[in-house]
């Protein structure tokens, strides 16, 4: 008997697509994640991870499959979609866009189970990314990015402080949150002067390169996975936003010896300068000062998934405005 998940995918429709797939034995939800939908499943031939597509753009899906094929002939260590018995690599059963992949046995790292090595070889491989992407993605794309607006985050705090501060039962993390948002605002106030210019934005990127969407087998990168919001971004923000993830610390401080380990790297696979590197460090530090999506995703959308990540997150903004020069020369020296 088949064995799922409380909402099941339709695996016996699915598995119909393609060419000897096997019988379904168990269809499992995978837990880990905050935005996808997946599950394990096993059957008869193999070990799969099939991927409900919560974004029904069907065309946008398989678009990023043929990138991550291309990846993949390149050496990026990446898990190219099952093709079907037409070729095709998206299913949509119902209206709902589904894909299957090979199961890749591995487990996520964060930065501090990193070594220094692992550190550089991280840098490394996000460069090899970005200069792969630029090889097998059209390259004439460009996009203007904006940063925050300091007068809409003010509003943003005085909405999220009102439905702090009305949470009931009221507990500690409503507590913390409020002092969090007060604490921000009169940063905001102090540095609203720093608020860089748009940038231009002309390379491929990941989209969400953080631990969750890397697999290691052993110490080596098995699988970058996850690649939903693959687009065009400036591609030196990526590689700040993902330490800023990877190495942050309980306290919400980065551990720089390692982020100067990884940017190294990052800059010598990427062919990206020192100039490049702060232009970034200085966008997502503005980026993180003006960022409230924990507590939006808590008080506006009653969603509580991403609470435990609100204490380093919230204080990583904090510490990173005193440590300003320093966070920057560990992305540039």
């Amino acid at each position: 008997m088949l064995r799922s998940s409380v909402i099941a995918p339709p695996v016996g429709a699915l598995l119909h697509r393609y060419e000897d797939p096997g019988e379904p034995l168990s269809c499992e939800r995978v837990t880990q994640g905050l935005l996808n939908r997946g599950y394990r499943l096993v059957t008869t031939r193999g070990i799969y991870f099939l991927k409900h597509h919560l974004d029904d753009d069907h065309e946008a899906i398989a678009h990023q499959h043929r990138a991550t094929q291309r990846l993949q002939t390149l050496g990026v260590p990446v898990a190219p979609p099952v093709r079907d018995a037409h070729g095709d690599t998206v299913a949509v059963i119902d209206g709902d866009c589904y894909a299957l992949h090979p199961w890749i046995e591995g487990r996520h790292r964060d930065g501090a189970q990193l070594s220094m090595v692992q550190s550089r070889q991280l840098g490394s491989l996000l460069g090899l990314v970005h200069v792969c992407l630029e090889r097998v993605m059209d390259s004439t794309q460009r996009r203007v990015c904006e940063s925050a607006d300091p007068v809409e985050t003010f509003n943003q705090i005085d909405e999220l402080l009102a439905l702090s501060r009305s949470a009931r039962p009221h507990d500690i993390f409503d507590t913390l949150a409020e002092h969090r948002l007060l604490e921000r605002r009169s940063l905001l106030e102090l540095h609203a002067d720093r608020r860089p210019p748009p940038a231009s934005a002309g390379g491929w990127v990941h989209g969400d390169f953080h631990p969750l969407n890397l697999l290691y087998r052993g110490a080596e990168p098995a699988a970058i996975v996850d690649w939903d919001r693959l687009g065009v971004q400036p591609r030196a923000e990526e590689a700040v936003r993902a330490a800023a993830i990877f190495f942050v610390q309980p306290a919400g401080e980065l551990a720089l010896p390692k982020v100067r380990a990884y940017a190294r790297a990052y800059r010598k696979a990427a062919g990206a300068d020192a100039a490049e590197l702060a232009a970034a460090v200085h966008r997502v530090w503005w980026e993180r000062l003006n960022d409230f999506w924990i507590l939006r995703w808590r008080y506006q959308l009653h969603d509580r998934r991403a609470d435990p990540q609100f204490g380093a997150v919230s204080a990583l903004a904090v510490w990173w405005t005193r440590e300003y020069e320093a966070v920057r020369d560990a992305f540039t020296a």
